[in-house]
């Protein structure tokens, strides 16, 4: 008796214990939209928020970013500057290793910031390392010797970077994709093929699993990353979603952990019955028209750049169709930059009834009336999002001017190649910061940097302005030609800025360790479920 008694006892500890260890060593998953099918993800070839989403996943660089958006030792446990601030010397953690299990040395630092700035690479984003000692010169062809850069592995774990300037932001700057180490070999060895999986190797938290377009990109732990043990996440599904009602729905079913946006006319509903879901805040970045300047109808026609800006409705665009708090935008750089006071457009400031007579009057000069109306289109992404929007401008521009709108979309990587090669009339863009300083967005429109200047913009005079400021070392002084840059920008209007953007996230309150933060950075890393 005493032993049937027992028996079944023992057998139920067996099980239970069973179960808790499964649960323990239960491998833990997350899913998340991502957006758009990611162009590349060649760190030296994109150019878009869904790539640099993955590979802060899959990459490193000497500073990283912390869970809350800011700055920390990445690759690099510590650094030194000198007096004059030109030259910082970078110390490499030895324990840092590619996903195969070799050492990261300063050597792949200093082979990820030349491919970068070779011409041959054509990388869009080359300017963003201008800052560095003869970048800019070998990124133009002017300094044909690439060992003329001012980067020097010293030996394994000593990286030194000698700058043209003191550059007060390069932290910031050294966190981005363009500034990631690069495996050499595997690029040698399968060339442009280098990113698909079984080939990219990774120095980052997670190494490249599977890659199946338009369908998901899966993504596992590095198992040679130095903090392994403290990541939560196994396995990462990033889903490129372009459609946000579809992304909505697939939340809702629990597929999603973590969701890319919300649909606009989906928030009142979200706020109501899925508010602990929902997040909200503000974002560094700019969502504009850009004019194409190198061809009719906008080139030389200052007049109709005008009449456009002025007879939108910013106020209504927020308040009607976008409906997640975003700021009118009324200049370029957006509010909230350090050390920086954004300018604005001066005649966003009259009254409707104002502003619009304006936006008329302007038209005439430009050649244009309700009996003669302009007819444009309008390019924008795949995104029901980007769609209302459009929608809304044109009707705007439909009913104060008579000008005829033609709307084209297009899937995110024909988009980009659409936009760089400057085949539009106007297109719907959007800048994010990569680093919180102005001249970030600034630089954009230098007439220097090449294709993703997106509407083709020059001006010497601004030009010399960014020129000045990147050699001031009065933080006062330096703020104030960056200022004067922004109005010129603003003046000659090479583009119609439209809101400051704020970011939309549904996310599983399952999910712990995420933070919110202005530049809407939330590596898996920090991540539990």
């Amino acid at each position: 008796m005493k032993i049937s008694h027992k028996l079944p006892f023992l057998l139920s500890l067996i099980i239970l214990f069973s179960t808790f260890t499964t649960s323990i060593n239960a491998e833990m998953v997350i899913h998340r939209g991502n957006g758009a099918e990611p162009e590349t993800l060649d760190m030296h070839k994109s150019t878009g928020v869904p790539e640099a989403n993955i590979q802060r996943d899959l990459f490193e660089g000497l500073i990283s970013e912390a869970a809350d958006g800011s700055l920390i030792p990445g690759a690099a446990e510590s650094w030194t500057t000198s007096e004059d601030a030109k030259l910082w010397t970078f110390k490499l953690r030895q324990n840092g290793k590619w996903s195969d299990g070799t050492q990261v040395t300063a050597n792949d630092f200093l082979n990820g910031f030349q491919r970068a700035l070779l011409p041959e690479t054509a990388s869009e984003y080359a300017f963003i390392l201008w800052p560095i000692k003869n970048a800019k010169a070998i990124s133009k062809g002017e300094i044909k010797d690439i060992n003329e850069l001012g980067v020097k592995a010293v030996d394994d774990f000593t990286l030194e970077i000698a700058l043209e300037n003191p550059t007060p932001f390069l932290t910031g700057l050294l966190s981005h994709h363009m500034a990631y180490p690069v495996p050499v070999a595997k690029i040698k060895e399968h060339g442009k093929k280098w990113t698909r999986p079984g080939n990219l190797i990774s120095n980052g938290p997670y190494q490249l699993a599977e890659w199946k377009p338009q369908s998901k990109i899966i993504l596992t732990k590095n198992p040679y990353y130095r903090d392994h043990d403290a990541i939560k996440i196994d396995t990462v599904y990033f889903h490129p979603i372009e459609d946000k009602a579809t992304e909505l729905k697939r939340f809702r079913a629990d597929e999603l952990d973590i969701t890319d946006d919300v649909p606009s006319d989906q928030i009142a509903w979200v706020k109501k019955n899925l508010g602990d879901a929902f997040r909200n805040t503000p974002y560094i970045g700019t969502y504009y028209l850009a004019m194409n300047l190198e061809q009719a109808p906008f080139k030389d026609n200052l007049a109709l750049r005008k009449a456009l800006s002025f007879a939108i409705d910013r106020n209504i665009l927020t308040a009607k169709v976008t409906k997640a708090g975003e700021l009118p935008g009324l200049g370029w750089v957006p509010p909230g930059m350090n050390g920086y006071t954004s300018q604005t457009i001066p005649e966003l400031a009259l009254e409707k009834k104002e502003r619009v007579a304006l936006a008329k009057k302007l038209y005439e000069e430009a050649g244009y009336s309700k009996d003669k109306p302009l007819e444009v289109e309008l390019l924008y992404n795949t995104s029901e999002n980007h769609k209302k929007i459009a929608i809304a401008l044109s009707a705007m521009w439909k009913q104060t001017l008579g000008v005829k709108v033609s709307l084209r979309n297009e899937e995110w990587k024909v988009y980009l190649n659409s936009r760089s090669q400057k085949q539009f009339q106007l297109i719907r863009s959007g800048w994010i910061g990569d680093y919180n300083d102005a001249s970030n967005f600034l630089d954009l429109f230098r007439s220097d940097v090449g294709t993703i200047n997106p509407s083709g913009y020059k001006n010497q005079d601004y030009d010399k302005l960014l020129k000045q400021a990147e050699i001031e070392t009065d933080a006062k002084q330096r703020a104030e030609y960056m200022q004067n840059a922004e109005k010129l920008l603003l003046a000659d209007m090479p583009l119609i800025p439209i809101y400051y953007y704020t970011t939309q996230h549904l996310l599983n309150p399952k999910i712990k360790g995420w933070e919110d933060n202005v530049m809407d950075i939330h590596p898996t890393r920090y991540l539990a479920k």
